[in-house]
């Protein structure tokens, strides 16, 4: 075969020799590089682009510019009709709960949703006495919805502020203006009386026969109770088993043998169960000690 001899430049190197170039092959060595080519592609575009937003964000007057331009955009947004609260709803509630919780959120409607902490909205009416339980939502149509469940009244507290009504835990429900106003309820008063209000229901539950000439229940040395009755007599209960104890007080009080209660007594004491007493006034002691007497003298 014949060989073709290339020419040579000047320097004495082919044209076609790669070695003609280390910059270009070094160049093209580095294309071949994944991680030079990741870093032409993204790396120094996103440098490029961040030197530039941080450049422009320098200046102060661009800072304030893009400032008003976000707030405008996003006031646009949010005061869009389909966003705009127009009306509250409570449901659930009585009249003066739901004025209650209008005055306690005090908010000027029509206002924008994006304007309402539901949360802390949630915790402002949650926080009233009477209720117990709120769900805050914003329905279709722009409405604020507010589903209330109440605390319901279960006795009547005669605390240091006056009477108050507890529900079934002891949580406080609001003031009562009297005990006529609520004679469906029992009181309780004494010391931690509050604390011991499930107890006191049982009582009550049990206390039927006894209803009408009940006054209430006193917490005792905040560990047990005393059945107030009309005609200033008490039955001491023990601070255990005080249900069972007055349940036989009140067997002992419907017996026709023995109607207990109708006695002229001051207190039937059953804090120690084994042991029951009755103690009686003092014009009932004094005849009794008048008959013996009599009964003596005669023998």
């Amino acid at each position: 075969m014949r060989q073709i001899n290339v020419p040579e430049t000047d320097t004495g190197m082919a044209r076609l020799d790669p070695r003609m170039s280390r910059m270009k092959y070094r160049l093209e060595r580095l294309m071949l590089t994944p991680l030079f080519r990741f870093s032409l592609r993204v790396v120094l575009p996103f440098a490029l682009a961040f030197g530039g937003v941080t450049a422009w964000f320098s200046v102060e007057a661009n800072r304030t510019a893009f400032t008003l331009m976000v707030a405008d955009v996003q006031a646009a947004v949010q005061n869009r009709p389909e966003f705009q609260v127009k009306l509250m709803a409570i449901d659930g509630a009585t009249e003066a709960v739901a004025e209650a919780i209008r005055a306690e959120l005090a908010l000027n409607l029509p206002m924008s949703s994006f304007d309402l902490d539901l949360d802390e909205m949630q915790l402002k009416a949650g926080a009233l006495d009477a209720v117990k339980k709120v769900d805050l939502r914003i329905r279709q149509g722009g409405v604020l919805q507010i589903d209330v469940v109440e605390r319901v009244p279960a006795v009547l507290w005669r605390g240091p502020e006056g009477l108050v009504m507890l529900d079934e835990t002891g949580m406080t429900v609001g003031p009562a203006a009297s005990r006529a106003e609520r004679v469906d309820l029992p009181v309780i008063a004494g010391e931690a009386a509050e604390e011991a209000v499930p107890e006191a229901l049982r009582l009550w539950a049990v206390a039927g026969p006894l209803k009408e000439r009940l006054r209430g229940f006193e917490r005792i040395g905040a560990r047990r109770w005393d059945v107030v009755l009309d005609r200033d007599q008490r039955i001491m209960l023990p601070d255990k088993g005080a249900v069972q104890a007055l349940e036989r007080v009140i067997a002992m009080a419907m017996a026709p043998q023995v109607d207990l209660l109708a006695r002229d007594l001051v207190a039937v004491d059953l804090r120690l169960p084994r042991r029951p007493t009755i103690r009686m006034s003092e014009h009932a002691t004094e005849e009794m000690w008048r008959i013996k007497m009599i009964e003596a003298g005669q023998q």
